[in-house]
């Protein structure tokens, strides 16, 4: 264990879970109708890290993108979960993805786009556009969630009682204006990923 100010910044800097002003500029700039690209590019930030994820093991991941009644969406992948760690008093301390900027995508740094044609902006940018966003966070050492209501957590990381094997899992809902559902172009998109799109689920799914 060692304090979180040591820890190396490769996404996303350590020190602090939550950055009010980014995730306020984020909504200024992206709630007009159609510029954030809808749920539809919301889901393929979240593709763009499982992808990500998939690449740094050297292995096709798998990602599951399931539309549920009233926008809702639930997008899991089977990776090694959000990197989280132990701080010099044991707190379980998550990389702070949620709900601060990706440092590769701040204003300055070349711009990186998806598939739908619009810049990736960062995982920040997902919780700040959702009305209600549950980051689900499975890892070998321990299992963790937490809530956002436009990127600010209702309450601390609680832990998760037993186990699905290792993953995130994202269940979102956003009313920003813009296609909703990938196509089936997105779905390949992704080098790294086997990316499956399921539309109104049969109950129990």
């Amino acid at each position: 264990m060692s304090h979180r100010s040591s820890w190396e910044t490769t996404t996303h800097n350590w020190d602090a879970d939550l950055d009010i002003e980014h995730l306020a500029e984020v909504r200024a700039r992206l709630e007009k109708p159609y510029l954030a690209g809808g749920s539809r590019h919301l889901i393929l930030e979240i593709l763009a890290y499982a992808n990500d994820e998939a690449k740094s093991q050297g292995r096709k991941g798998f990602t599951t993108v399931i539309h549920l009644p009233n926008g809702w969406v639930t997008v899991a992948d089977d990776g090694r979960g959000t990197d989280t760690r132990r701080d010099t008093d044991g707190i379980a301390i998550r990389k702070p993805v949620m709900a601060t900027p990706d440092v590769r995508f701040t204003p300055g740094s070349p711009q990186h786009f998806l598939c739908d044609g619009l810049p990736r902006r960062g995982m920040s940018t997902v919780t700040a556009l959702s009305s209600v966003l549950v980051h689900e966070n499975y890892r070998e050492n321990g299992s963790w969630s937490q809530t956002y209501r436009f990127g600010i957590p209702d309450r601390a990381l609680a832990p998760v009682a037993g186990s699905r094997g290792s993953g995130t899992v994202f269940t979102f809902r956003t009313d920003i204006i813009g296609p909703a559902p990938l196509t089936e172009a997105d779905a390949k998109a992704f080098g790294w990923l086997d990316v499956q799109q399921i539309r109104n689920p049969e109950p129990g799914l």
